[in-house]
């Protein structure tokens, strides 16, 4: 099942009959932290009176949630990690942590900072060079357990990290540097997404694609329990966390993105997240 935040509040659409519940901010309150949730959402449509439609706009279906992200867990983010940072010296980080045991990860945004769906992300105003990552997002309990699925957007500048791979906080965490939704797919515990599950990423410019590309997670080097288990070492999270898994699809270097761009990422089975840049 899906669950969605609205300015209205929480909405929950079975899979079964399509239409959306309302089952109340009493009903809802730190809803993203339980670790039934699947079961508990549940319940709660059984006690709801369904609605055909969504009447409210969609807010990032988060609640207090820190949200941190995996990099280099595709070969082909490697790739271009090692190729924009190759003229300062740093491109063998990037191969070492690719094989590595450990990921890398790193803190990306609050709730402050994450863009709502159909609202505008940003570009660094000091940057030349930014692109979209489209992203599987993961919903992690305060235990580390994996309650569903969503989709990121982790909009970051190349020439800020690609001149010293020390400037990641920079070229990753700013106002309107990240985007979630539309809504979450929920899960029974212990259930994980096909590997064939495609990601696009679709780019447009005054209507006119601008580019596009696709992967599937099977393609991904390390699986989401396996980034939860490293995240949640000597760390709590008192309100869970969202966890970007990485990207596999990186423009060409002579891309980046202008104001104006409108950037569609689609995963299958979760649905389609929509953004401006602004």
């Amino acid at each position: 099942m899906k669950l969605y935040n609205t300015s209205s509040g929480w909405a929950v659409q079975p899979e079964i009959d399509g239409d959306f519940y309302f089952p109340g901010a009493a009903a809802t309150d730190r809803l993203t932290t339980r670790e039934d949730l699947f079961s508990y959402l549940k319940e709660l449509v059984a006690a709801a009176q369904p609605r055909r439609e969504l009447k409210a706009s969609l807010t990032a279906p988060m609640e207090d949630q820190e949200i941190w992200a995996a990099g280099v867990t595709y070969f082909r983010s490697r790739e271009a990690r090692m190729s924009e940072s190759k003229e300062v010296g740093g491109g063998d980080f990037y191969r070492r942590v690719y094989d590595a045991q450990r990921p890398e990860l790193f803190f990306k945004a609050t709730k402050s900072r994450v863009a709502a769906p159909g609202t505008p992300v940003h570009i660094r105003s000091d940057s030349h060079w930014n692109v979209p990552e489209p992203e599987l997002a993961v919903l992690v309990s305060p235990k580390g357990t994996i309650l569903g699925y969503t989709i990121g957007n982790d909009m970051s500048s190349r020439d800020i990290e690609g001149e010293n791979p020390l400037y990641l906080p920079q070229a990753k965490v700013y106002d309107r540097c990240c985007a979630i939704g539309p809504g979450i797919l929920v899960v029974p515990p212990g259930e994980a997404l096909s590997p064939e599950t495609k990601i696009e990423l679709n780019i447009l410019r005054g209507g006119v694609s601008a580019f596009s590309g696709n992967t599937t997670l099977a393609s991904m080097k390390r699986n989401p329990p396996e980034l939860v288990e490293y995240l949640l070492r000597d760390n709590i999270f008192p309100d869970g966390a969202f966890l970007l898994t990485g990207t596999g699809i990186i423009p060409p270097d002579e891309f980046t993105l202008q104001p104006g761009d409108e950037v569609a990422i689609d995963i299958g089975g979760i649905g389609s997240l929509r953004n401006h840049v602004g």
